[in-house]
């Protein structure tokens, strides 16, 4: 899908996703003298073959949806950190076998053995080796456990009250006590809210997806209990709190100016200076595009309206599923 940068008008539907595709078409208009894109390597060569002066500019959001995914992964590997506001991390055969895995590797890595060598004699994936040979410590791969909303949790605060009044107070007496307040939940759900450690946490755990959702969102954006949540599970870790210092300052970043490439040098240096080993990669993917990317954090364009036109154009081919082949599609396209 091409569209005009500036107009946002569309003007021409390939008939494939091939990046020789696109160079030819490209060839047949030099006129061109800006292509906004996503992070892909394969049109970038494109773009640089058949118009070697064109400024190519990258996507504001494809930079930040790979930010959001880097942010992700550093988010659940300090799980066992961050989570020590809610629940402590499960203690339970599953974090037994992540510590035992750790330290096979790490043992075998200290003798000299290599990554590859560790996979064969560990009987693991060898992504699975360099996960836990990314790591200091076998506790940032124990994840913090993730709990869905029961319907125990609107009598927390009178549970966790009646418990320190009463330890012993029986799971039964609790039952019928909440039954009054309006529980309609089983006992079995009761007896697991409470074995859980759900009761006496600070308060009930979050998962890794859902404080990344609060940490990408702006600030000022955030209701009062999500900001303090977020500022507890962030003070509880240096890491997460060195990660979101970096995501707001990246975030400052997606307004375009001119003085934003500067910018973006400081943040990586400062980046790469955290151990933040996710947040690394995602440095590394901006300088393997460095130009691109310096002019989106600069220049007005954007690809946008090709988004606007891919969901669009996904309506389009539902309703005509089956029914007209690329040249009915092209056209409705072009000119709906």
């Amino acid at each position: 899908m091409l569209i005009d940068a500036e107009t946002r008008q569309r003007v021409e539907v390939l008939p494939d996703r091939k990046a020789d595709t696109l160079e030819a078409w490209l060839r047949e208009h030099p006129g061109v003298q800006v292509v906004c894109r996503d992070g892909s390597g394969a049109y970038a060569e494109a773009v640089r073959r058949a118009l070697p002066d064109a400024q190519q500019v990258g996507d504001r959001w494809h930079i930040w949806h790979n930010l959001a995914e880097a942010v992700l992964k550093e988010v659940a590997a300090h799980s066992a950190c961050w989570a020590k506001a809610g629940p402590p991390p499960h203690q339970g055969k599953r974090a037994a076998t992540t510590r035992e895995r750790w330290q096979q590797v790490h043992d075998l890595l200290n003798k000299g053995v290599g990554l590859l060598e560790c996979s064969r004699r560990l009987g693991l994936a060898l992504n699975t080796v360099k996960r836990y040979a990314r790591v200091p410590e076998p506790e940032r791969l124990v994840r913090a456990p993730q709990y869905r909303p029961t319907l125990v949790d609107p009598y927390r605060d009178h549970l966790r009250r009646r418990r320190e009044q009463d330890p012993a107070v029986p799971v039964l007496q609790l039952l019928e006590e909440i039954k009054q307040l309006g529980y309609t939940g089983s006992q079995n759900l009761l007896y697991r809210y409470i074995t859980q450690g759900r009761v006496e946490a600070d308060r009930p755990a979050i998962s890794p997806r859902r404080l990344t959702r609060d940490l990408l969102t702006a600030p000022d954006r955030l209701k009062n209990h999500q900001t303090e949540r977020l500022d507890a599970c962030v003070a509880g870790c240096p890491e997460m709190t060195s990660l979101a210092g970096l995501v707001r300052s990246f975030a400052a970043l997606l307004a375009p100016a001119d003085g934003n490439a500067e910018h973006l040098t400081d943040w990586i240096t400062r980046a790469r200076a955290e151990d933040l080993p996710h947040l690394h990669a995602f440095t590394r993917g901006l300088d393997l595009d460095r130009d691109a990317v310096n002019a989106a954090l600069t220049l007005p364009f954007h690809n946008g309206g090709t988004e606007g036109v891919n969901t669009k154009t996904k309506m389009i081919k539902r309703q005509m599923y089956g029914r007209a082949g690329f040249s009915l599609l092209r056209h409705r396209i072009l000119l709906g």
